[in-house]
């Protein structure tokens, strides 16, 4: 294996693990914390003549305050298909409409589903980090197999301490996600 070679397999990894850090931060942001926020339902799907299209491209998604997401469909057809999605998201928030807006009021969570909703932030941690170990684990079998091919020895440890303190720093980077995302979830 060449330098070129070792370097391209360290920027995939970089890559990928960055790529698991990004799906952590996506699914956070996902998790309610009792404060109204559009990322709470940019996944869902409206059927939009015929075909799943994503909310924001079928209405306009802001927050009214606090606890209210506010949801305008570019033409008002859609209200009765946004509510629809809304329902079958099982997101266990119930839609209003005044016939021009849908609107979502984030009831105030109750101290158990605090601690669920941080179980749940943790477990998917847990798996962001497993996706960086697996990633890990990829480079350092590469690293064997090129020192075995004849790449300099001591070069591989170096490249393998490397490889262990990117982990460590992915790590310790959705260590720091989750317990932001923690400390937004029990704050009352």
């Amino acid at each position: 294996m060449t330098q070129e070679e070792m370097d391209k397999l360290f920027s995939e990894a970089h890559e990928a693990m960055d790529h698991a850090l990004q799906h952590l931060s996506d699914e956070l942001a996902k998790i309610r914390t009792g404060k109204a926020s559009p990322a709470m339902v940019s996944g869902l799907l409206v059927p939009y003549y015929g075909s799943p299209t994503p909310l924001a491209q079928v209405a306009n998604v802001t927050t009214a305050d606090s606890r209210t997401i506010s949801i305008q469909p570019w033409e008002k057809n859609m209200i009765g298909p946004i509510e629809k999605a809304i329902f079958e998201a099982n997101l266990g928030l119930t839609p209003m409409n005044n016939g021009e807006v849908v609107l979502l009021t984030i009831p105030p969570l109750t101290e158990e589903r605090r601690k669920d909703l941080v179980k749940q932030a943790r477990h998917l941690a847990e798996e962001a980090k497993i996706s960086v170990r697996s990633t890990r684990h990829k480079v350092m079998d590469g690293i064997k197999k090129a020192v075995k091919d004849g790449y300099p020895e001591d070069l591989g440890k170096k490249r393998e301490i490397e490889i262990q303190n990117m982990t460590n720093t992915y790590g310790e980077k959705a260590d720091h996600l989750v317990d932001v995302k923690e400390k937004d979830i029990l704050t009352v």
